[in-house]
């Protein structure tokens, strides 16, 4: 970088601690377009090799090369934090992103979701995902390409079905079940004193009964395989917990995107404001690539349908600094994350300023407009959001064959499951616990259905 961006950077820093905004350092490093993506794809700058990477690489080198996406930066919190900026950006497109990433920065500092996250996971992901990937590689050298292949495609199918509402880190399941408790009520008392026909022997009172393996329906698949698959060595489980603790990781980033991207939005418009120590020129230049960022519409495919993060996010966020403060802006950002963010500030008339629609596409590929109502964009917004864009689905029980059952929320997701991918998915749970696997759902009429591995784990 040169000596002319530092030194505006450094500004901006300044005048962002002015205005209130608080967040770890910052370290900033250019990099190559190429590189930019690979990151962008990978999630991180290290991470895993698997070849679900490198196809969605090529999907956004083509999308990149017909111009209808570009990556100018990718933040990573942390204490210091990490931004990678390209190094085709020029100087009024990186003095933006500056302030776009210390909008970012001073979200994950403050908002519940990421400093959950980070004290469970610790300051230093970059690094840690670092480490995975060089154990990845050693067990590469060690048991071949093809196993770990083979495990990581059944782990990167599960890397949603974790239970952010359990801590990163579990004990495992009481190996016993709790002994009976002595009912605290009068009546309780009195009918445990009846005299039953055959009262048990004081060896069988006191014989300690194991727990069942799931005391309860478990959400984290992850944890469970890991935990209690019968037959996989040490090496197996710790990519298991790897790709897991990566998805807790992530989890924040998915579930706060519209805040997060509209509050860095926000901030970057607001410091270029105010940041009258830039030449003209280049001040101009700042502003065009912020109407670029928040215009209307994404970009991809579909470009006219679909709702751009930052336009939406930001909207929201000028308006509520305007009617209710900054302060109480601050407070959003603690408190939320999309779901209550869009349910309780996307109003009916600020849908209606937005001029957002639901729409529906007949067999014959012609779209027309559908409902208007608050409700059902509301819904139209955060239905992929739910339960980490995943179904909901929780391990209900273990067979005597050990054979593993599990049970879809049908009623929460509001539908089943397509059979097909739900197979595939099943197979790969399959390659993991190497006894039969099955789920239980509803068919497209609402009737019970039961998904069944097909294949002999390898």
């Amino acid at each position: 970088m040169n000596n002319d961006w530092r030194g505006y950077a450094d500004h901006i820093e300044r005048l962002a601690q002015r205005e209130g905004m608080t967040y770890y350092p910052m370290d900033f490093e250019q990099v190559p377009d190429s590189f930019m993506m690979e990151i962008a794809i990978y999630g991180l700058p290290v991470r895993m090799p698997h070849w679900s990477f490198g196809l969605r690489y090529m999907h956004q080198l083509l999308q990149h090369r017909m111009g209808n996406s570009r990556v100018f930066e990718v933040m990573f919190p942390g204490n210091p934090g990490r931004a990678y900026l390209s190094e085709g950006n020029g100087l009024a497109a990186n003095l933006l992103v500056v302030a776009h990433v210390l909008g970012h920065a001073d979200f994950a500092h403050n908002n519940g979701l990421f400093r959950t996250s980070q004290a469970q996971i610790g300051d230093h992901i970059v690094e840690q995902a670092a480490g995975h990937a060089r154990r990845i590689a050693d067990a590469i050298d060690e048991y071949g390409a093809q196993r770990v292949e083979a495990l990581l495609d059944a782990a990167l199918a599960l890397e949603q079905h974790i239970d952010v509402d359990k801590p990163l880190r579990r004990e495992r399941y009481p190996e016993f079940a709790s002994p009976r408790e002595v009912p605290s009520s009068d009546f309780g008392r009195r009918f445990a004193a009846l005299e039953g026909l055959e009262r048990p022997t004081d060896s069988y009172a006191n014989r300690r009964q194991r727990a069942a393996i799931p005391p309860h329906p478990e959400r984290d698949l992850l944890w469970l395989l890991a935990h209690y698959a019968p037959e996989l060595e040490g090496w197996e489980r710790d990519v298991l917990l790897a790709v897991r603790e990566e998805s807790f990781y992530f989890y924040p980033v998915f579930a706060c995107q519209i805040m997060n991207e509209g509050w860095a939005s926000f901030w970057h418009a607001r410091l270029m404001r105010e940041a009258n120590f830039l030449p003209g020129d280049v001040y101009l230049d700042a502003i065009k690539c912020h109407c670029d960022v928040v215009r209307p519409v994404a970009g991809g495919e579909d470009i006219s349908l679909r709702i751009n993060p930052y336009h939406l996010g930001f909207t929201l966020w000028e308006h509520i600094v305007k009617e209710q403060g900054i302060e109480a802006a601050r407070r959003i950002v603690r408190e939320d994350d999309d779901c209550s963010f869009i349910r309780n500030h996307l109003t009916a008339d600020r849908a209606a300023e937005l001029d957002l629609f639901r729409y529906e596409v007949g067999d014959d590929g012609r779209v027309s407009v559908g409902e208007r109502d608050i409700s059902s964009l509301h819904e139209a917004i955060l239905s992929p959001k739910y339960n980490f864009g995943a179904p909901r689905i929780a391990a209900s029980s273990i067979g005597a064959d050990g054979s593993l059952a599990l049970q879809h929320d049908h009623a929460m997701d509001g539908r089943g499951l397509d059979e097909e991918r739900s197979t595939r998915v099943l197979e790969y749970i399959r390659t993991i616990w190497r006894r039969p696997v099955e789920v239980h759902t509803i068919d497209g009429h609402g009737k019970p259905l039961v998904l069944a591995s097909r294949r002999e784990a390898a």
